[in-house]
């Protein structure tokens, strides 16, 4: 099943009776945390769990050194899952209101820690709706729990820290690319941090560029055009994705994986967590 990492809404509603889909409901909105999980409560796709971006896929205490939405410890993550009921047997499908970032972190977590059948909905909710596809409203179904009986692992090699990122733009062994949208990037507005502008060096590429005018991801062959146009000859394996918080950078990894530029890495602090320490350099414009 995860042969790609999206999935359509006419694939999804065909596999609803897979015993081992579980589908994940990411919907979140940053300026109302508790939001998605009330759009959760309200309506979902048939059988959905919700997992929630600052309880289950962030851990929020280590905020003043990580930024925004930290990467969660292995054994908060773990046991998010198991409450979710996913095992390594699992295929998991995850989807937020339309645009896939939120969905896309989780997608990336799964990823990184081994588990290869998840994928992220295509169009998310809003085109899940839109198609006049089944719903589920009313109170919320009992979670569905499993138990993960082995220790989960993110492998460093799959990510960076500050001290990676700065060692590797100084030896220009790592391409930076930023997620965030062109306004934020040079520091004309900045609604979500106290610093504006973007680390020196770092190339922007805002993740929903990745999208058509529906709201869907475009065709492989479009992306690789734009990334290779952006990379200008640099290998898919130098590049470190980061934005705001370490989240919409998943969903440019996950549109490199798709136009099959394969082995880009993370920042999971991004711009958040570089501006913790006040010596590290800042850059505005273009």
């Amino acid at each position: 099943m995860a042969s790609t990492p999206l999935i359509s809404t006419a694939e999804l509603a065909a596999s609803l009776s897979d015993p081992d889909l579980r589908i994940i409901d990411c919907r979140f909105d940053l300026s109302d945390p508790e939001a998605g999980e009330r759009a959760h409560a309200e309506a979902r796709l048939p059988t959905a769990g919700y997992a929630h971006l600052n309880r289950d896929l962030s851990d929020l205490s280590k905020s003043a050194i990580h930024g925004r939405h930290p990467l969660p410890g292995m054994s908060q993550l773990a046991a998010s899952l198991s409450r979710l009921g996913i095992n390594r047997h699992s295929k998991v499908v995850a989807y937020d209101q339309d645009h896939g970032a939120y969905a896309a972190r989780l997608w990336w977590l799964l990823r990184a820690c081994g588990f290869q059948s998840s994928r992220v909905l295509d169009g998310g909710f809003a085109a899940w709706k839109r198609e006049g596809l089944s719903l589920e409203t009313g109170d919320t179904l009992a979670a569905i729990s499993t138990h993960l009986p082995e220790r989960l692992e993110l492998p460093k090699y799959l990510w960076l820290d500050a001290e990676a990122v700065a060692s590797g733009l100084q030896s220009q062994t790592i391409t930076l690319i930023d997620a965030r949208a062109r306004p934020r990037f040079r520091g004309d507005v900045e609604p979500l941090d106290r610093v504006a502008g973007h680390i020196p060096g770092a190339l922007n590429r805002p993740f929903l560029d990745n999208l058509d005018a529906n709201g869907l991801f475009k065709p492989p062959q479009q992306l690789r055009r734009e990334f290779e146009a952006l990379l200008d000859g640099r290998s898919p394996s130098t590049v470190v994705h980061m934005c705001g918080s370490g989240v919409t950078a998943c969903h440019n990894r996950l549109a490199m994986d798709l136009a099959g530029l394969v082995g880009s890495r993370l920042y999971p602090d991004s711009w958040s967590g570089w501006i913790t320490d006040p010596a590290r350099p800042v850059a505005p414009g273009d």
